[in-house]
């Protein structure tokens, strides 16, 4: 951890796993285990002539500098390495748009093929979501995947989160529809998982947040 960037320093345990955000030296080691059916941003830069692993390869390390390059206290994305003992087995990541006025964030993820159907989705998400409500005091999260992504849905009804309405977008070459959910902090209150949750490290970090 640099004193500089203190965010570094943070660190969230639930009973199997450990989330600390992203560094450089993680970004390869997470490049590996990107798999096929994971949605790249689609307003990532695509380079002709490399493959379809190197520009989501590519689209992930991008993604970390921009997200340290214009980190500032009301629009910001801080994407956590998960780790399953001493192996990196996903991305979590915990998002805030005008947070010091509106206290909402938003939340992205995605698990190894190999690291799914383990409850490590559930687990990760609930972690980002002690943080929210904890420490940086959030009022609400909110969430949004694809109607036919069961596994994410699925991981967000079991922590509580209720519907907040479908949109339709622009998907590949069609139009489809985007699910919408929102857990509130009263919400979060009654979760089982709130109390398995430790933060670790959050104090240096207040400045970062505007708290």
């Amino acid at each position: 951890m640099t004193p500089h960037w203190p965010l570094h320093g943070l660190s969230l345990c639930t009973p199997e796993l450990e989330l600390r955000p992203v560094t450089e030296a993680d970004l390869p080691g997470l490049a590996v285990q990107l798999s096929v059916d994971l949605e790249v941003d689609p307003t990532a830069t695509r380079y002709d002539g490399l493959s379809d692993a190197d520009n989501r390869a590519l689209a992930l390390h991008q993604g970390y500098w921009r997200s340290v390059g214009t980190w500032r206290p009301e629009s910001w994305a801080l994407p956590f390495a998960v780790r399953h003992g001493d192996d990196v087995v996903g991305s979590q990541t915990l998002e805030g748009e005008d947070f010091p006025r509106l206290r909402t964030v938003d939340s992205a993820s995605w698990l190894a093929p190999e690291a799914r159907g383990r409850g490590w989705g559930v687990q990760a998400r609930a972690a980002i979501l002690a943080l929210a409500f904890g420490p940086l005091g959030a009022t609400a999260a909110v969430t949004s995947a694809w109607h036919d992504n069961g596994a994410s849905l699925g991981v967000s009804r079991s922590l509580g989160y209720q519907p907040n309405g479908v949109t339709t977008h622009w998907r590949g070459d069609r139009p489809d529809e985007m699910v919408h959910l929102r857990l509130t902090r009263e919400q979060w209150r009654d979760s089982p998982w709130r109390d398995r949750v430790e933060v670790r490290g959050f104090e240096p970090c207040r400045p970062f947040f505007g708290l």
